[in-house]
């Protein structure tokens, strides 16, 4: 995982669910990052992929109040973090569903797999590879939902995947599929879980754009630091 641009000040922003007008109502993960960037204030800023920033809001609004602080680390990561390369789209969505599909109630697993499989046939289109030679983390993660897993390769069989579709529907679907069903799993870690998705996230988008011509741009450090003085108060 890359590190923090900015040295780690002893206060952290102080986040809250959903959307809000200013800072002193409070701030969500992503209105901090619109401030970083030294954009207008806003829950869907510029500065970070839209599907990334979608997950940010709803790991944001679905994790626990006690745990919800320790994502402010994060929050730094994502500014900057955006291109229009359709892998970024594919690779979200797999580890969107790599993370659910083990933990999540049934009828999310069938949604993870299909989602699963048609960013594993994105990527293979893009990178001129069979789309039925899936990755280590998608067969691995497949083989943890078998029922799941058989359903989305029949239903899947003959059908395409368009960019367009994926991106505008089964992305955004699939990532708040994975966040809901994981903060709702019968499992005592569902906290930890949704914080390693979304690093995991962060950590997939700065490797693919690592080799990319451009490179996420860093906030500025005097914003990071009025950023933890927003709400007024320190977690």
């Amino acid at each position: 995982m890359p590190g923090l641009d900015l040295d780690t000040p002893t206060m952290l922003p102080v986040l809250s669910r959903g959307k809000h007008r200013r800072p002193r109502k409070g701030a969500c993960f992503m209105e901090f990052a619109s401030y970083l960037a030294g954009e207008r204030w806003s829950d869907h800023p510029r500065c970070t992929h839209p599907l990334l920033a979608a997950m940010a809001r709803v790991v944001n609004d679905t994790i626990s109040d006690g745990y919800r602080p320790r994502l402010a680390t994060l929050i730094p990561l994502v500014v900057g973090l955006n291109d229009d390369d359709p892998h970024l789209d594919a690779l979200i969505v797999r580890r969107a569903a790599v993370a659910g599909l083990p933990v999540v109630a049934a009828e999310r697993q069938r949604v993870l797999a299909v989602a699963a499989i048609a960013a594993e046939r994105v990527l293979a289109e893009l990178d001129h590879r069979d789309p039925d030679d899936h990755t280590d983390i998608t067969r691995v993660a497949l083989a943890q939902a078998p029922d799941a897993a058989e359903w989305a390769r029949s239903f899947s069989r003959g059908t395409s995947t368009t960019m367009r579709g994926f991106r505008r529907h089964a992305g955004p679907t699939a990532v708040r599929c994975s966040v809901i069903g994981i903060g709702q799993a019968c499992v005592d870690d569902a906290d930890t879980r949704l914080h390693a998705l979304l690093e995991r996230t962060v950590d997939d988008c700065h490797t693919w754009l690592a080799g990319q011509p451009i490179s996420p741009r860093s906030p500025d450090p005097t914003r990071w630091e009025e950023a933890c003085h927003l709400t007024g108060t320190s977690p």
